[in-house]
């Protein structure tokens, strides 16, 4: 049942609201988490976990169980057709977790809402937040539960609500940046794959770009550009990518489609994180190019971060002012990894012959230096980003300590 009062109200309930969601209750701060879909994630979206997201998630309990599911890989490669541009070794990051882990977003989700639940945490689904509005004294969120309204005041809100997000509207928090022309395809198939197992591969090609990435249970995942992705992906369509712009000496040959997806992309990147008692992450705050699978770990920090934060803030550690260091913290990231997946972005939809020629250069002068693939895998991994996802210690707080789990609820006035 949900409550009325809540010291945090967390609107979206995929990976970043979840873990935001797991840093509270192990904060002991009073929450809730509501989500407006059924059922957690079916299908397997975002399919990488990076280096640096594994070290954030270690204080939450998770990394574990998200080893056990996934599979490990060491190298990656950009490729134009059958030559190797750029081959990077994650295997040589200063992590415990020198590899691109593999796993599909809908198990990352599980092993979340698993973790929630051992907490003694509820996920409240089938509930829709359709307005938000604050005051001096907290924020109201007018949600809809079974077809009824209610409201829910809570001292701070996050929205966690994705790229549409209606805190960030409720907010009027401007959301910079334009859309990519055309369109991606995302699709998990099984696949008789030249390259084999072991390798993320980054295809560049005239006909565009395509990224074929090994997943746990042996299938592939594919991302690729079309000017127009048509509404059912068939078999047919992949194989077509994959022969336009993957290797040539030895095709490759799709053996079955397990599920597919389109979607517009969009570079977008919020002017601030909070809005007095309002607070965005991931897809809320910003939203790229898939290439380089930043988008979901980049979130999944905005929320270790936040929980961090705002565990501090409602236990008396840290006074509220000391919430502008989550936007200090997390935008130049967001705005690095936005860069850096532009960057990406451009060179592979270069069509005219003189930029790829200059393009296959470069890349291939970079391949000789083991210092500049150094720094590129530390920016892939998000480890040459983990400064900006460190706190300082706290300032001060309000006074005496009090554990949130034995406080008294807030003192928040209900809208009539």
């Amino acid at each position: 049942m949900l409550p009325e009062t809540t010291e945090v109200l967390i609107i979206g309930a995929g990976p970043t609201g979840m873990a935001l969601s797991i840093a509270l209750h192990q904060a002991g701060v009073d929450h809730v988490l509501i989500d407006r879909l059924a059922h957690g994630l079916q299908t397997s979206r975002a399919g990488v976990i990076h280096a640096q997201t594994l070290e954030s998630l270690e204080p939450l309990g998770v990394t574990q169980r998200l080893s056990e599911l996934s599979v490990k890989l060491e190298d990656f490669a950009i490729r134009d057709r059958n030559r190797a541009l750029l081959e990077l070794d994650f295997s040589k990051l200063p992590s415990k977790y020198p590899y691109l882990m593999m796993l599909p977003q809908n198990l990352t989700e599980q092993v979340f809402a698993e973790r929630i639940a051992a907490l003694g945490g509820t996920i409240h689904r089938e509930v829709e937040a359709v307005a938000v509005t604050q005051d001096s004294d907290g924020a109201h969120v007018t949600v809809v539960e079974n077809g009824r309204e209610k409201i829910i005041a809570a001292r701070y809100v996050v929205g966690a609500d994705g790229m549409h997000s209606l805190v960030r509207k409720s907010a009027g928090i401007e959301f910079d940046g334009a859309a990519y022309g055309g369109s991606f395809v995302l699709a998990d198939v099984r696949l008789d794959w030249p390259v084999g197992p072991s390798e993320v591969s980054l295809f560049f090609a005239p006909a565009g770009l395509v990224v074929v990435a090994p997943l746990p249970d042996g299938s592939y995942r594919v991302v690729a550009t079309m000017n127009e992705a048509p509404e059912k992906i068939e078999v047919a369509d992949i194989q077509a990518l994959l022969d336009s712009r993957g290797p040539t000496t030895k095709k490759a040959r799709v053996l079955g489609l397990t599920w597919s997806s389109r979607f517009r992309v969009h570079h977008r990147l919020v002017r601030a994180y909070r809005k007095d008692r309002l607070l965005l992450m991931g897809d809320a705050a910003h939203v790229h190019s898939p290439a380089g699978g930043q988008g979901m770990n980049t979130g999944i920090i905005d929320a270790v971060v936040l929980g961090q934060l705002l565990g501090d803030v409602v236990n008396g550690v840290r006074s509220e002012a000391e919430l502008d260091l989550y936007e200090k913290l997390r935008r130049p990231a967001a705005q690095e990894v936005l860069d850096l997946a532009g960057r990406m972005t451009e060179m592979a939809l270069a069509r005219n012959p003189v930029k790829r020629l200059m393009r296959n250069l470069a890349l291939s002068v970079v391949n000789l230096s083991p210092l500049l693939k150094r720094r590129i895998a530390l920016k892939l991994s998000g480890l040459s980003r983990a400064p900006l996802a460190q706190l300082p210690a706290p300032t001060g707080g309000s006074g005496s300590v009090v554990p949130a789990k034995s406080a008294a609820k807030p003192n928040l006035k209900l809208a009539a």
